[in-house]
């Protein structure tokens, strides 16, 4: 009997693991601060040719970087009230921003904070409206209770986790909501209710996305903390802050699996002043881990921040773009004014310094994009791609499009980081194919920066 029981114990030992295999998943949560909407941001939008405006390059240095993220949230500080489109003190942006935003690769946008009423119940409407035409998921205001009621907290889900977002302001600047438009205000009576509602959801994670805090400071104040307090008691794991228009410090609770981003600041706007010229952008790292089909856990396996600066450049008038810090740290192309480059440093320095007070959260180790690369640029021609690839040569360095007008296009190798390789591919190509005339072209971001000598003929 004694051996028996032995081997029954043994069986089960090896069984146990196969009875109890783990399925882990992971999700990537990028943050970002305030989407907002100067009069020189919408003027340096603006198209006089096509009479529309034009977001793309605003957002091109960013995009990468945003689009890399399972899920990227906003908060979009304007509305859509269409035109005629102004910035402060009560902002209606156009809606090629909003398409621009979906374009860039942010799923999720929270529209409560104290700008939603800038155009009263037009703008909060058509804001609801143009968001829900591009199918981009948000929450924060509501057209009526009912609204609310189906849709808040909202949820969503990617790679098997899923999420309930909530969203609050601390006021609309003193426009009151015209009813039966709701515009989520912070009210800890409500915030308790609303999360009771969340843990019914039974999702994997509660993150609160909270307009609060004073203008102009780098720290956090008692009501921030305190609110940021009762959400974690009532099951919130992240708290996510924006509206100073300045970076607050953030903090990570690895006992109780919890995380505090004060102030994300601006990601972009028009203030040039020092502090409120850039952001951060929070990334989390989320892991799940099913133990069985109907239990689970989910941790805070990581989270770091980056860097963001808005350059304004010296055109008539001034165009705006999002450098990502990790990029543009050595540049001496974009940058090319001391005073821009002066700004930056500034920037960084202010930014690093502040975040030192940071709690388990460290600047991010994301290696660096490639955004500089070389391309052999054969002749123009019209020939079809048939024709080209039954080169070998060509073939095996790949081969490309490039769009030159209506009817020309250029052919191209694919990309090459290393300089001697690239030179080496023109000398190959010039030697075994037709294209004798072949070009050595340098691009940065994607674009032809300088046309580099041919090489020995």
């Amino acid at each position: 009997m004694a051996n028996r029981s032995i081997i029954v114990f043994v069986l089960v030992a090896f069984c146990t693991p196969l009875l109890w295999s783990q399925d882990t998943t992971r999700v990537s949560l990028l943050f970002v601060g305030d989407v907002m909407q100067h009069d020189s941001q919408i003027r340096a939008a603006y198209d006089p040719v096509s009479k529309s405006y034009d977001y793309g390059a605003c957002f091109q240095y960013v995009k990468p970087i945003i689009q890399s993220a399972d899920v990227a949230i906003a908060n979009l500080e304007v509305t859509l009230a269409g035109p005629p489109h102004k910035g402060y003190p009560q902002f209606s942006a156009p809606d090629e921003l909003a398409e621009e935003l979906k374009n860039t690769g942010f799923d999720v946008l929270v529209t409560a904070n104290n700008h939603s009423l800038d155009r009263r119940r037009k703008g909060l409407e058509r804001t609801i409206d143009v968001l829900d035409n591009l199918n981009i998921p948000h929450t924060g205001t509501f057209k009526d209770s009912a609204s609310r009621a189906v849709e808040y907290p909202l949820v969503f889900e990617r790679n098997g986790i899923r999420f309930s977002l909530l969203n609050y302001t601390y006021g609309t600047n003193g426009i009151p909501v015209t009813k039966p438009n709701i515009v989520n205000l912070i009210d800890t009576v409500q915030i308790k209710t609303d999360l009771a509602q969340a843990r019914k959801q039974n999702t994997d994670a509660i993150i609160v996305f909270m307009h609060w805090g004073a203008e102009y400071q780098d720290t956090p104040n008692r009501t921030q903390k305190e609110i940021a307090k009762l959400c974690f008691e009532n099951g919130a794991m992240l708290v996510i802050g924006a509206h100073p228009h300045v970076i607050q410090p953030m903090e990570l609770d690895t006992v109780k699996n919890t995380l505090v981003a004060y102030s994300l600041g601006n990601f972009v706007s028009g203030q040039q002043s020092r502090y409120r010229d850039g952001g951060a952008m929070l990334w989390v790292d989320l892991e799940k881990v099913g133990i069985s089909d109907s239990v689970s856990t989910v941790k805070i396996k990581k989270a770091s921040y980056e860097l963001e600066w808005v350059y304004r450049n010296n055109e008539v008038p001034k165009k705006y773009f999002i450098l990502p810090v990790k990029e543009f740290e050595n540049d001496t192309l974009l940058l090319s004014s001391s005073t821009a480059k002066d700004m930056f440093r500034v920037f960084r320095e202010d930014s690093r310094k502040l975040f030192l007070k940071n709690k388990n959260i460290a600047e991010s180790d994301r290696l660096p994009l490639e955004t500089s690369y070389f391309r052999v640029v054969l002749t123009s021609t019209t020939d079809s791609i048939s024709a080209v690839d039954s080169i070998s040569t060509l073939n095996f360095y790949g081969l490309e499009a490039e769009q030159v007008n209506d009817t020309l296009f250029n052919w191209t190798t694919g990309k090459f980081h290393d300089k001697e390789i690239a030179e080496q591919a023109l000398t190959e190509i010039k030697s075994s194919t037709p294209f004798t005339d072949a070009k050595l072209v340098w691009y940065y971001w994607d674009k032809r920066r300088e046309e580099l000598p041919s090489g020995k003929e």
